[in-house]
């Protein structure tokens, strides 16, 4: 009550601005907007327009390229030969199934070859090089083929022992060119480009060549046998009319330059033949005589293709190879100019964003030095009742900088910095003059409860009648703890409670008579305690704190329970223990009151409802003594007072007691103590 609420801490509040320098001149301020937009605006626009240009128009082609490239060498190249060799075995097989007789290590030479190819495109597909340019879809077409390439042994076994048919074996074989063709598609994905668009193309006259060795394999075989079964026609019908609906797609979708070769190929006499073979083969149930020149049509048809699809994917290379080079060129052009502008940004802004920062500094350094350093030793000097000069610890601030918005947080900060000085001035004197108001009462009011205990005791010694003397005691009681009430108010205010002894005074004495300064004193029991004594200096505060803790005691416990007070020396001193069996605290509550006990706060009049816990933790600063509360077996509450042992005479001492103290600890010993 004798104290206001606390000088607030504004250095907390102010965050990061300040140092000194010279005033300038108000035609050379400038806006911090203008300077912000300038900083930012270049660099941003410079950036923009380099990072669309590169990014957007070049470098993902470019990637795009090397990465097709990249799919060329280490999947489509070695794809290629497999499917060749694949094609010439599965020739071989459908002939070695249908004659019936030995070919001459032929067919074995080309199981080898294609078991090289097997190896060779696993090696490439599943390098580091390999698996860095495909997909999650492409790689699972890989392991697809590998899975398929692995089977090639139980085919030939089937192969060997006869026990497919030439269609059956073809088919067979065609599974596995279908699943690299299916593969060498996804090759082909960004049809946004015109390298890949002529990719795609050729991409389809490649699987009409896959087409005529079906073709080839199937024909060669019945031209030997002399007969064509019609689920063979059948299927010859259709590998015919699908070779030819992806040549013709295939070339169409080809440029002038790629286009050229295959249309003098597809204007050649031998490809008309062909074609009219095709025909003649289909429109008859037997095998037409000039079914016999068909495998020296496919001999020179088939390799004559496969020349012109390899010249055309060497081209796109040279053609990928030239745009690559090209887009390097661009993106080296660009990015010097880039490069160029983004210097000229950075330099620009650096210049602009200088000043500023180090405006911006100028004013971080002022509000840390009144928030850390100013505003600190102000409170400082108040707590420790000095005099402060606003003028002398609230100059202006000045900053050095052209910002218009920079030179007002300055103004606003001097102005700031002055008020709260002059608040925390106030505060104090506001302060120090409650104080001083209720300490001034509280020690009238001391001095007159003193003079009544004075009478009142006279009155007790004067009279016999107990009815008299039962009253005498309960007014003497009620004065006692008006006593403790105006001393809470003078501790409050920051002074001394005004009673002394000049000698020591034993434990049990001092908390029987802090048991008197309780309005239920008759429900409190002092156990036996250890032989000690309290300095004489100290009993008054230590009598007091105990007071207001059996107060809390009795106050918050049932009215028919004990409040038991039990004290012993220990290591560190004397711990007195003050035990009620009410309800108890919350750990939350309980948590709260132990700090505020161990670090008192700036009294809050706002908080007048724990008066006594304030009177106690600042009791207990002010002789080193420590307060803790804790729960009780009994679901109470036990608070635990530990007396240094700087205030504990022990009775080895053998000090005489005082025969004349300041003012006795009770008149009356409390009843059931």
């Amino acid at each position: 009550m004798g104290a206001t609420r606390p000088v607030p801490d504004l250095g907390a509040a102010l965050r990061r601005i300040v140092p000194l320098g010279r005033p300038v001149p108000p035609a050379r301020l400038r806006t911090i907007r203008f300077k912000l937009y300038s900083l930012l605006c270049l660099p941003i626009a410079a950036l923009s327009v380099l990072w669309v240009f590169i990014t957007g128009h070049i470098v993902g082609d470019y990637f795009e390229l090397r990465r097709a490239v990249t799919q060329f060498h280490q999947v489509a190249t070695p794809a290629a030969n497999l499917a060749s060799a694949v094609q010439q075995e599965r020739r071989l097989s459908a002939l070695f199934v249908s004659s019936g007789v030995p070919d001459g290590g032929r067919l074995a030479d080309a199981r080898e070859r294609t078991d090289a190819a097997v190896s060779l495109f696993h090696q490439r597909a599943t390098s580091l090089e390999g698996l860095s340019a495909i997909g999650p879809d492409t790689l699972a077409d890989v392991t697809e083929l590998e899975r398929q390439a692995q089977g090639l042994g139980g085919i030939r076994r089937d192969v060997d022992g006869r026990i497919l048919d030439r269609l059956r074996v073809i088919q067979e074989y065609t599974r596995i060119t279908d699943t690299l063709y299916a593969m060498y598609d996804r090759l082909v994905t960004v049809p946004e480009i015109a390298l890949y668009r002529q990719a795609a193309g050729l991409q389809t006259v490649v699987r009409s060549r896959e087409l005529l060795s079906q073709q080839d394999a199937l024909l060669t075989a019945a031209v030997l046998r002399g007969s064509l079964p019609g689920h063979e026609r059948r299927a010859l019908a259709e590998m015919v009319a699908g070779r030819r609906l992806l040549l013709d797609r295939g070339v169409g979708a080809l440029d002038d330059e790629l286009r050229r070769p295959y249309e003098e190929l597809l204007d050649s006499a031998d490809y008309r033949r062909l074609t009219t073979l095709e025909s003649q083969v289909l429109a008859s149930e037997r095998l037409p005589e000039a079914a016999d020149g068909w495998q020296s049509l496919a001999d020179a048809l088939g390799p004559r293709l496969e020349r012109l699809t390899g010249a055309s994917q060497a081209l796109l290379n040279a053609r990928s190879d030239a745009t690559a080079s090209g887009m390097i060129a661009q993106i080296v052009a660009a990015g010097g100019l880039g490069l160029i502008a983004i210097l000229i940004a950075v330099v620009l802004s650096a210049r602009l964003g200088r000043g500023l920062a180090q405006e911006l500094a100028d004013l971080r350094s002022a509000a840390l030095e009144l928030a850390d350093v100013q505003l600190p030793r102000v409170v400082g000097k108040l707590r420790d009742s000095e005099a402060v000069d606003v003028d002398s610890e609230a100059p202006p601030v000045v900053i050095t900088g052209t910002t218009l918005e920079a030179q007002d947080v300055a103004q606003a900060l001097t102005t700031v910095r002055r008020t709260a000085i002059e608040a925390a001035v106030g505060q104090a004197d506001l302060r120090t003059g409650v104080s001083h108001v209720f300490r001034n009462l509280a020690r009238r009011n001391q001095s007159l409860l003193h003079r009544q205990l004075t009478q009142l005791d006279t009155m007790q010694r004067k009279t016999t009648a107990p009815d008299t003397l039962a009253d005498i005691f309960w007014l003497d009681h009620l004065t006692t703890r008006m006593r403790r009430q105006a001393e809470g108010l003078i501790i409050l205010s920051g002074a001394p409670a005004g009673r002394a002894w000049r000698r020591p005074v034993p434990v049990h004495d001092v908390v029987r008579g802090a048991v008197a300064e309780v309005e239920e004193h008759a429900r409190v029991t002092v156990l036996p305690m250890s032989d000690a004594a309290i300095t004489g200096t100290a009993v008054a505060d230590v009598i007091h704190l105990l007071a207001e803790l059996i107060e809390n005691a009795t106050v918050f416990s049932p009215p028919g329970t004990r409040v038991q007070i039990r004290g012993e020396l220990v290591g560190r001193g004397f711990a007195i223990e003050v035990e009620d069996r009410g309800l108890g605290l919350s750990e939350e509550a309980q948590e709260e009151i132990n700090h505020r006990l161990a670090d008192p706060p700036e009294f809050n009049l706002a908080d007048s409802d724990r008066l006594g816990l304030f009177v106690v933790s600042r009791l207990a600063a002010r002789h080193h003594a420590k307060v803790t509360l804790r729960r009780s077996p009994y679901g109470g509450t036990t608070a635990v007072v530990l007396l240094p042992t700087t205030m504990i005479i022990l009775p080895d001492d053998n000090l005489p007691p005082d025969p004349h103290p300041a003012h006795p600890l009770a008149q009356k010993p409390a009843p059931g103590s």
